[in-house]
């Protein structure tokens, strides 16, 4: 669908759409994201750090209401996140496929559908799409924001961006928070339900905690995924590691000292010395301490960027209470992806891999949903503005790809035609973090990932493959079985599906036709597919080790 055409589209939505509930009667609804809050560290879903127990605000929540194990984002990435739940559809319709996307006003859907439909809306916190924020009211970070000495871009005598004022002092965690409560004592019209939006920088690395945690977990030794430092020989494929493992130090950032060019056993200590012994060296330290003292650093930045987001959220919910508006809101607490939290030796976010593409999602709202219920139906983040919609009781537009899941939040129960299967396409292909250019999709029981392995013009190539794992057998997606002779049946099912799939949601390849070439070239991965990939591997090795090279003698040029 083409830009005029998508325009059109939501303007006749806007402009025919009925309001089929009274004001007093509709919720508020509160839309609360963190950036790169991952399900392992909320207590309602960890496993591995649940008796840290750094949420107990959120598990509340997740008591009281419903809890999704299946929910997932279309690309794990901070912009095109945030750019589905706007606009109610995926990257490749809504043009936001990377960190450079942007979503003018005329297209940010849901707050103009929240608006037509009689609720006073705000977006406060972390915004990320560049263009002024089509809200009654907004408060937003620049960009990524900083922890401290806060900035916002508001409203103001001067045009977007120019209007800003600076928290002095002050975490972000804490000046997005009251933020917000001054919107709510200020600015809120009690006439109206409200649409709000309170979006966290925390827990986004680089993690710089508030002061009064620096002392949380000090003492204690965070539990390790055992795939830390032992990631089986069974996971991953060429694509991921290279032929015979030669790729290994250049694909996917890591933990420990396995990417010399980025690594949190360099990066972190030149951020947080504080966190590691005195006599730390990068340079003789060996693994696996190197990984381990890392690791431990890492997890505890990133928790106690979770504790502030966690206290700031009981102050929140404090106030709803004292109003008398808790009971009366649709609270929503998701994160705009999953993360890594050492587990393969990976850091951030972008693979197709459920760490980073499932997301937590909790709603509460107890006049329609159950107390302490859970689903696994399957919600990708393109159906949560549809949900809110829903909720506000206004119709969901033609211009949405994502459907409300409303019925399956009040009973538990999924509808027999609702989706069983999830789309992912990370396109920004070994940008930032070392990842290829892959798509997935993904069942209850199964998930298909094809890694193609090309930027958008079919350039910098890294090696094609395929890798498919069974979810019931191996949660932990540890042992890929994609040549199976036991699994070929599923395997080309959900390769055929994950066709049918693409064509149906519209990333049909016209968008970028260099790039689709590439996914059209190794499809059918035979032999021929698979010599030309071990080739491929053999010069991108060489390629990055000469970029690794240059890079460590502009360096030492520097130092010089």
């Amino acid at each position: 669908m083409n830009l005029t055409k998508n325009l059109f589209f939501i303007a006749l939505a806007i402009s025919i759409f009925p309001v089929s509930a009274d004001d007093k009667e509709r919720p508020n609804i509160l839309f609360i994201m963190s950036d790169d809050h991952t399900t392992q560290a909320v207590g309602a879903y960890a496993t591995l750090l649940k008796d840290l127990d750094p949420t107990p605000t959120i598990d509340t929540l997740a008591k009281e209401g419903i809890t999704f194990d299946n929910a997932f984002c279309t690309n794990a990435i901070c912009t095109p996140s945030r750019a589905c739940i706007i606009t109610g559809q995926y990257p490749h319709i809504n043009g936001v496929t990377d960190l450079l996307g942007s979503i003018e006003p005329e297209r940010q859907t849901l707050p103009i559908l929240m608006k037509k439909g009689g609720y006073q809306t705000a977006m406060i916190g972390k915004w990320h799409l560049k263009q002024e924020p089509n809200f009654d009211y907004y408060k937003v970070l620049p960009g990524q924001g900083k922890y401290f000495d806060t900035a916002f871009r508001i409203q103001g005598d001067k045009k977007w961006p120019n209007n800003v004022v600076v928290h002095k002092g002050e975490h972000s965690s804490d000046a997005i928070t009251d933020s917000t409560l001054d919107w709510l004592k200020t600015n809120r019209d009690p006439d109206k339900p409200f649409f709000l939006c309170h979006q966290y920088k925390a827990p986004h690395d680089y993690f710089e905690n508030a002061e009064r945690y620096q002392t949380y977990l000090k003492d204690v030794t965070i539990p390790e995924p055992t795939s830390l430092y032992d990631v089986p020989t069974t996971f991953g494929s060429i694509a991921t590691r290279g032929y015979k493992d030669e790729l290994m130090p250049h694909i996917g950032t890591s933990i420990g000292k396995r990417n010399p060019r980025r690594s949190y056993a360099e990066d972190l200590f030149q951020l947080f010395p504080e966190e590691f012994p005195a006599d730390y060296d990068i340079a003789t330290f060996n693994e696996p301490e190197t990984t381990r003292l890392a690791y431990q650093a890492y997890l505890k930045k990133y928790l106690r960027c979770v504790k502030g987001v966690d206290d700031n959220l009981s102050r929140l919910f404090a106030y709803l209470k004292e109003e008398g508006l808790y009971d009366n809101t649709v609270i929503i607490y998701t994160g705009d992806q999953g993360f890594w939290l050492g587990e393969n030796d990976y850091q951030d976010k972008r693979w197709a891999y459920d760490k980073s593409m499932k997301m937590p999602f909790i709603v509460r709202y107890p006049k329609t949903i159950p107390a302490g219920i859970r689903s696994d139906a399957i919600a990708e983040n393109v159906d949560f503005p549809a949900l809110m919609l829903d909720f506000a009781g206004i119709d969901v537009p033609a211009t949405f790809q994502g459907e409300s899941f409303r019925s399956i939040c009040e009973t538990g129960k999924e509808p027999e035609d609702w989706k069983q299967e999830a789309y992912y396409r990370y396109w920004m292909h070994m940008a930032h973090h070392d990842n290829p250019g892959e798509m997935a999709i993904r069942t209850k029981t199964h998930k298909l990932i094809y890694f193609y392995g090309v930027d958008y013009e079919g350039g910098y190539q890294t090696p094609p493959a395929w890798e498919l794992y069974d979810l019931v057998a191996d949660p932990e997606e540890l042992n890929n079985v994609v040549d199976d002779p036991n699994y070929t049946a599923i395997r080309d099912q959900l390769k055929k599906q994950l066709a049918e799939l693409r064509l149906k949601i519209g990333d049909d390849g016209t968008h970028y036709p260099k790039c689709e070439a590439v996914v059209q070239e190794f499809w059918d991965y035979d032999e021929a597919d698979r010599k030309k990939a071990i080739q491929i591997s053999h010069q991108f090795k060489a390629l990055r080790e000469k970029e690794l090279a240059e890079r460590e003698a502009n360096k030492q040029k520097k130092k010089g």
